[in-house]
């Protein structure tokens, strides 16, 4: 059964943010969050996604680069020597 599962970011400058990870193929195009325009944080983005129970890697796309989860506690080392951001769910 799918779960609920927030992602949020605060890039006030940016103009896109969105989600790739192991959960989209690392899609960069396919996860868009938006703009929470209600936010008490000017800035925030954010999205609710309904994944399957397991670990996934991810990372936030920001105007095209990616940007690692300030908020996040756990990171792996990915293929090429960067860190990757992992969720449980």
């Amino acid at each position: 059964m799918k779960r609920r599962t927030a992602f949020k970011l605060h890039a006030p400058g940016a103009k896109s943010v969105h989600l790739a990870g192991t959960f989209n193929g690392w899609n960069e195009r396919s996860h868009p969050l938006r703009r929470d325009n209600r936010s008490k944080t000017p800035g925030m983005w954010q999205r609710i996604f309904y994944l399957e129970p397991g670990v996934y890697e991810y990372r936030f796309i920001v105007d095209g680069r990616g940007h690692d989860d300030p908020n996040v506690t756990e990171r792996w080392t990915n293929e090429f020597g960067n860190f990757d951001c992992v969720i449980w769910v």
